[in-house]
Formats: structure tokens, C-alpha cells, sequence
């Protein structure tokens, strides 16, 4: 389980924690948060979203948005992420997450193993989610974010399955592209989407 030893390391000072959202879908944003939690006041089960269930994930959400000292989210759009590509894009949303933070932090940990060219000090931290209770804290937040993002899109887009797939080229997403072709919603320089349109 998650803990406090990574933050605890980079003290004094603030640490936020960093992660994201949609790095491997086809279609959508990808969305990154940022969270700088109280220690004395952390909510309990805060662990990597992926091993979450969405029940689990909707109440921790509301919690760490209650209780931790600031958060912030950040959104790279599907035109960045064909224009810088996805790397760059997702560097991008980490970035404006943490300038939407209400606290100027001392140092950042980033899920991952590299940081965006930035100004404030950080570490990269391999699988960073399921080590740092701030990481954990914010791949839930960016999850729960880019979720809600994919099932609104859904709506409007209602062949594709992202109410379910959120994105990601399940049978029915690829199927539906085939079928219908891609939205703007779709990354046209990813693989799959980039071959549908040469045919």
C-alpha cells in the first residue's frame, strides 16, 4: 500500500503529488491532477485507481477533494495531443494540474519515469501510484475526472461504447470506427484512427 515515505523525504516544504489519465486511449483528453494531502488528515484506502472499484474511487474522490490541503486538475486536449503527441500532451496536463494548485508546493512527485521540463523541483517515481499516498490521491482525482469527461462524450457519440471503454479500442470502439468513422473526438495520430482514415 501507498505511504508517506516519499513525501516525507522532500520535506520541509509542500509536496504535491502528480498523475494522469488517457495516455492509451483513442479517443479523448488526457487529464492529469495534481494533490497536495494533510498529513495528519488523509483519507484511509487512497491506493493506485486501477485497483479501485468505481464505488470506491466516487467516494475517495470526494473525500480528498474535502480534505486535502489543495488539488488541482489539468487537461491536455485531443488537438494537443495530435499536435505534441501524447508524451508531450500528457507532460502539458501534468503541468497546468499543478498550476491549478491554490498552494505554491517545494517539490513534485510524478507518477512515471520522467518529469516535465518545469520549474519547480521533482522526482520521477516508478509506478508512483501504488508507492505515494499524494500519487495515489492523484491518479483518482485524474481518473475520476477523465471518466466523467468520456461518459458525457458518450452521449453525444453513443456508438462507440465510451460509457464503458472510456476511450480505449475495445471490439465495440473499433467496430463503431470502422462502422462510422472517427469523431473529433478521436486522436488522428494514433495507430488505429490513422489507419481508418487512409482507407
Amino acid at each position: 500500500m501507498p505511504d508517506f515515505a516519499h513525501e516525507l523525504i522532500h520535506h520541509p516544504g509542500l509536496v504535491a503529488g502528480v498523475d494522469e489519465a488517457g495516455r492509451g486511449p483513442l479517443a479523448g483528453p488526457v487529464v492529469a491532477a495534481a494533490v497536495i494531502l494533510r498529513q495528519e488528515d488523509c483519507p484511509d484506502g487512497l491506493n493506485d485507481s486501477k485497483k479501485l472499484t468505481a464505488k470506491k474511487r466516487a467516494v475517495l474522490e470526494g473525500e480528498i477533494k474535502a480534505r486535502a490541503l489543495c488539488w488541482g486538475l489539468g487537461i491536455a486536449s485531443v488537438a494537443e495531443i495530435d499536435e505534441l503527441n501524447i508524451l508531450w500532451a500528457t507532460m502539458l496536463a501534468m503541468t497546468r494540474a499543478v498550476e491549478a494548485l491554490e498552494q505554491e508546493c517545494a517539490h513534485v512527485l510524478v507518477d512515471g519515469n520522467r518529469c516535465p521540463n518545469w520549474r519547480w523541483p521533482s522526482t520521477a517515481v516508478v509506478e508512483g501510484d501504488a508507492k505515494c499516498l499524494s500519487i495515489a490521491a492523484a491518479s483518482i482525482l485524474a481518473k475520476e475526472e477523465r471518466d466523467r469527461i468520456m461518459i458525457a462524450a458518450a452521449a453525444e457519440h453513443p456508438h462507440y461504447g465510451w460509457e464503458s471503454n472510456k476511450g480505449y479500442g475495445s471490439a465495440k470502439h473499433m467496430a463503431a470506427l470502422r462502422d462510422h468513422g472517427p469523431t473529433p473526438l478521436h486522436r488522428r495520430s494514433f495507430s488505429p484512427v490513422a489507419q481508418l482514415l487512409l482507407i
